[in-house]
């Protein structure tokens, strides 16, 4: 799924997403939904910004959540990976918000073909019934 189409059910699924955007490992928007270009390149940046600066202490931060005056800011993504970065009303539950956006991102991943079981070793033709005789036997 592209990430214009996986923003639009973002934002249908989890009305208080006020505005997202999703960017690429080069900062560069994949898509955005509720901001200008520019906008969303500037979250773009700040959002992986956030995230390395959160991650300077040590150990990898794979989301981050700010709570500000006027709303709350999340961001999901990991390194070499996507990231996705969302604007909402205040005082909203994390943890659906947190699930909403890991669900966005998994949109975006090509599905991964299914593992197919291994051949059955082919078994050998058990003959029911008497054997027949051959010349040489009868």
């Amino acid at each position: 799924m592209n990430a214009a189409q996986a923003l639009a059910d973002l934002v249908e699924i989890s009305p208080q997403i006020e505005a997202a955007t999703v960017f690429g490992v080069d900062s560069e928007p994949l898509g955005a939904v509720g901001v200008s270009d520019w906008w969303a390149t500037a979250v773009a940046r700040a959002g992986r910004a956030l995230l390395e600066g959160a991650a300077e202490g040590g150990g990898a931060v794979t989301q981050l959540h700010a709570s500000l005056r006027e709303g709350d800011v999340f961001a999901v993504g990991a390194a070499g990976k996507p990231t996705i970065v969302a604007v909402t009303a205040s005082r909203q539950a994390p943890g659906l918000v947190f699930y909403d956006l890991k669900r966005c991102l998994a949109s975006l991943r090509p599905a991964e073909p299914e593992p197919q079981p291994p051949a059955a070793p082919p078994q050998a033709r058990r003959s029911w019934g008497r054997r027949r005789k051959t010349g040489d036997d009868a």
